[in-house]
């Protein structure tokens, strides 16, 4: 047997193999493939070759076809299933953009200025405004005129 490779998605089982794997005979794979039920990917001599999801999509149609679903409810089932995976890793990838961006935002980090100096505080974190009056001129001397 096949070893599965970690990428669920690599195209890798001949379609005698996924055949088997999915408990189906090989012609009901390539008729699944004319209607675009499960279309595997092609080698550069156009052998098909099946991942590891599309076994699994194989398996979940037979089920579902021995329920007494219809093949076209089972082709929208599986489009609205590949839907749904990639818009969740399409907002995992604008979530990991998003922190990114917030993490290195110039102005991202917040300061405050006191008497004491320039100080760094939280995010959403507030100050109390002091009424203290601090004046500054070049060269750092207070007071002089």
């Amino acid at each position: 047997m096949a070893m599965v490779p970690d990428d669920e998605d690599a195209p890798v089982f001949a379609i005698a193999v996924a055949a088997e794997l999915a408990g189906m005979h090989p012609q009901t794979l390539r008729q699944y493939d004319r209607i675009g039920l499960v279309v595997p990917g092609r080698t550069r001599g156009g052998s098909r070759r099946y991942s590891a999801r599309d076994v699994q999509q194989l398996r979940e149609v037979a089920r579902l076809s021995s329920e007494g679903m219809s093949l076209p409810a089972i082709a929208r089932l599986i489009h609205l299933e590949d839907e749904v995976r990639m818009l969740r890793r399409r907002v995992l990838e604008l979530e990991g953009a998003l922190r990114a961006e917030r993490e290195n935002r110039p102005g991202g980090r917040v300061f405050a200025a006191g008497a004491s100096g320039v100080i760094p505080v939280g995010q959403g974190r507030r100050i109390r405004r002091s009424t203290e009056i601090v004046l500054w001129q070049p060269g750092g001397r207070r007071g002089e005129d």
